[in-house]
């Protein structure tokens, strides 16, 4: 017996047809004459109606069967202006694969609810896209490196020291030891380049920050490259290349998830390189105008990146932060002192989703930057051996994938665009 997925049912070419069903109830009514069920499964809905007159077997079923229950359904494929997605499947038989109890979710339930019960949430057509289009972004930033000749590594996740500062660490008793969980692969990307030039991965991240902001969490997916040779020039290039890709591969492979999502496949293919690009100092310029005085020297947050994406039709690069609030690695402009070579692209609605940087290659500049942020060269050696021994120029960045699904989905909040999230306050189910 042939089981046929629901978008195969729902392209039309198999009306008239006797065909097999499986998937789970979403939706039901009844009349007394009359039982309507909803099937879903992973590829869409379809509508399946069943006549009491003709098979009261089947309507008994369909009329006492609760959300989420597993069927397996026989019936005639028909076109049907009424139902959603055109057409319905009449059917003749409807078995009982599994029986659901009463289903906890239903319709106006608090987030908080629907993030304790997330294994269940998933099931929804919202969650189910997602998780598609993630897949999809996944899929891309693979495809990009790989096509582009980068090789595949994968960092350690216990560490002894930190990349992105050590507030924000999570501790972890590793024998007679304490160890941290990765910020980044940051100190050890620089150890792989020297071996295969051009080297990217995708792990995951953690950082304890103590935000409750709708754009952070503490555990993420991180993708991130470091290539020798590179100047910041070309980084961002890859940086808006990279994007371009992952719309591009999203807009073909999720025309139904996008549309689910009340977007636009599209809008996605007009995300193309080159993007614009401002400095930090023209970015306060611009706050400035619209009434957000931002000191300089202060870290652009979530409202300030939204604010600046407003104004932009598509993601836009700032560049030229100040080095005072750059990491130690981060490669100080020849031309001016006082900034890095570094920039964020901002994403319209989200803010930053990407962060890099042409990278110090100069020892001592290195140590320096050390000392100035208060920490221990000691704790690097094995990062410094990098510049010890035959040195060269190299950049690099890393993109928090939950917040590009963000973005493309067009959520509010980076929960809603991992499976499991992870927060202060929230590490299950």
């Amino acid at each position: 017996m042939t089981y046929i997925p629901i978008t195969d049912l729902l392209t039309g070419k198999r009306a008239g047809e006797a065909i097999h069903l499986r998937g789970w109830v979403a939706r039901k009514r009844s009349s007394k004459k009359i039982a309507f069920l909803t099937i879903r499964d992973s590829t869409g809905r379809i509508q399946v109606s069943v006549n009491k007159e003709n098979n009261p077997e089947a309507y008994a079923i369909a009329d006492s069967i609760g959300y989420e229950s597993a069927l397996y359904i026989t019936g005639l494929l028909a076109e049907d202006s009424r139902a959603p997605g055109g057409f319905e499947i009449k059917a003749s038989e409807i078995k009982i694969v599994g029986k659901a109890e009463k289903f906890p979710i239903s319709k106006d339930q608090s987030q908080e609810l629907l993030l304790d019960i997330r294994h269940l949430a998933l099931r929804s057509q919202r969650l189910t896209s997602m998780l598609k289009i993630r897949s999809s972004v996944f899929e891309a930033i693979h495809n990009y490196f790989r096509k582009n000749d980068y090789t595949e590594v994968q960092p350690p996740i216990f560490t002894t020291a930190g990349s992105e500062g050590g507030s924000t660490l999570f501790e972890v008793e590793y024998f007679d030891k304490t160890v941290f969980l990765s910020q980044s692969w940051q100190l050890y990307a620089e150890n792989f380049i020297y071996s295969v030039e051009k080297a990217y991965t995708i792990a995951p991240s953690f950082r304890a920050e103590k935000s409750k902001s709708a754009r952070h969490v503490t555990e993420f997916w991180h993708a991130e490259v470091e290539a020798t040779w590179m100047n910041f020039e070309e980084l961002l290039q890859l940086m808006e290349n990279l994007i371009s890709a992952i719309c591009k591969n999203v807009a073909k492979k999720n025309k139904a998830d996008l549309k689910a999502l009340g977007k636009n496949p599209k809008d996605l293919l007009k995300i193309k390189a080159p993007f614009p690009r401002i400095s930090y100092n023209k970015a306060l310029e611009l706050l400035k105008e619209h009434g957000m005085d931002v000191p300089y020297g202060k870290d652009l947050g979530a409202t300030e990146e939204r604010a600046i994406g407003k104004y932009f039709d598509k993601p836009v690069l700032i560049t030229h932060y100040p080095r005072e609030i750059m990491a130690f690695y981060k490669r100080v402009d020849p031309t001016n002192p006082k900034v890095c070579l570094n920039a964020n692209l901002i994403a319209p609605e989200i803010g930053e989703i990407i962060d890099g940087s042409e990278r110090e290659s100069d020892m001592d500049k290195i140590l320096e930057s050390l000392k100035l942020e208060g920490l221990d060269p000691e704790e690097y050696d094995f990062y410094l051996d990098t510049r010890r021994y035959g040195s060269v120029p190299h950049s690099g960045f890393g993109m928090g994938i939950a917040r590009v699904v963000m973005w493309i989905c067009g959520f509010d909040t980076i929960k809603d665009a991992i499976a499991f999230p992870r927060t202060m306050t929230r590490v299950k189910p």
